[in-house]
């Protein structure tokens, strides 16, 4: 019967053993399971194994003005990247909060309040998620710090998202809650700054009308004290009701003087009486002009000082007239665009731990790695296929 096999021979001949179907398939799949299923299986392991389990802390605020926000409607985009004279004021500050609490001025507030270092160095958190340095430079700390909180700018919404991660649900919460404490904060030193500036413009216009008003009044104090008049205007008007009536009487004692000497004589004791009348009268009138307009120390040569500091006052008193309502505008103006941040929603004390996100990204390692390798795969066949 040489020649001719029994169908068991053949069925012993087909079935390969277990070392040669391991064999083939590891020669088949060799470059599949080193570039996609070890590298998953490495990071699985590492996920569901290994890394220690996270809290987040989430809370959500706006940053609101006084007066509103009635650019915020044509903020968009651009506001929300902030490009340069589009963000709105409210929005501009929301950002400049968000950037604020992932600078190095927060951390190092944060430092102040919590022992930031001890809460990413917890014994429970694994080698490779915990800050690794017991005392980190201030970058490092800032960079891993980066990688815990996240603060996230809703420009369509106005709504600022406010993430914070740790090892220990309630170290979540307190640095969720120390960080929105310490946007308030900032927010309100922006308020003081901004109210400042602007009302120091009106304030040292408003100033400065003080002082010219105040110096004005003080050289009529000076003018007054110096003539001993305390009203030089009503002193040269009485004066020249004195000259006037002097003048009257005067003309009225020279008609009488006339007529009584027409019928009396020259030498009649009346005329003379009359006569020394006149001579009293041209004296009197004669001393009320030389102080009303006769020299240097006359009514009429400081009533023109006077006059000139008084149209000096009037003038000076509209300027801080007009400055005093400029300076109330830009305070209450000032007043309205004061912000606030409105607490949507407070930082809340995890119960559950929500990262890291095994699946997630095992999903997303085991995706990746798939792609890269059918990529380079497609390279290796074309240049397999032009080679031959």
């Amino acid at each position: 019967m040489h020649g001719f096999m029994t169908p068991a021979e053949i069925r012993e001949e087909a079935r390969p053993s277990a070392a040669v179907r391991v064999r083939g398939l590891w020669k088949r799949y060799k470059w599949f399971a080193l570039v996609v299923l070890l590298p998953t299986l490495i990071v699985a392991g590492y996920l569901y194994a290994m890394a220690s389990d996270q809290f987040e802390s989430e809370a959500h605020y706006l940053v609101r003005s006084q007066g509103g926000d009635k650019g915020s409607a044509a903020g968009g985009i651009g506001a929300a990247l902030g490009f340069a004279g589009a963000a709105s004021g409210s929005q501009g500050e929301a950002m400049s909060v968000s950037d604020y609490l992932t600078s190095h001025d927060a951390v190092a507030a944060l430092r102040k309040r919590m022992d930031l270092v001890a809460i990413f160095r917890r014994p429970e958190a694994d080698l490779l998620s915990r800050l690794t340095e017991a005392d980190p430079t201030p970058e490092a700390l800032l960079k891993y710090y980066r990688k815990q909180v996240v603060v996230d700018f809703d420009s369509e919404t106005g709504i600022t998202t406010l993430t914070a991660r740790a090892f220990r649900r309630d170290d979540a919460y307190k640095l969720a809650g120390t960080l929105l404490a310490l946007g308030e904060q900032r927010v309100n030193e922006m308020n003081l700054r901004g109210f400042a500036d602007a009302v120091a413009l009106s304030r040292r216009q408003l100033d400065e009308a003080e002082r010219k008003i105040a110096s004005v009044q003080s050289r009529m104090t000076q003018f007054r004290q110096s003539g001993r008049d305390v009203d030089p205007a009503g002193t040269a008007q009485a004066q020249i009701g004195v000259v006037s009536r002097l003048t009257q009487e005067l003309s009225a004692a020279r008609a009488q003087l006339a007529t009584t000497s027409s019928f009396l004589g020259e030498s009649s004791p009346q005329v003379q009486a009359l006569r020394r009348q006149v001579r009293s009268l041209e004296s009197q009138l004669g001393s009320q002009n030389a102080r009303l307009a006769g020299g240097g120390n006359a009514i009429a040569a400081g009533l023109g000082a006077f006059e000139q500091l008084k149209v000096e006052q009037e003038l000076l008193a509209k300027q801080y007239e007009a400055a005093s309502t400029s300076f109330e505008q830009a305070r209450q103006q000032a007043v309205r665009q004061q912000l606030y941040v409105v607490r949507v929603v407070d930082a809340n004390r995890p119960v559950k731990s929500t990262y890291p996100k095994r699946a997630l990204i095992t999903l997303t390692v085991f995706f990746g790695l798939l792609v890269t390798f059918a990529i380079g795969w497609l390279i290796a066949a074309g240049v397999r296929e032009h080679a031959v």
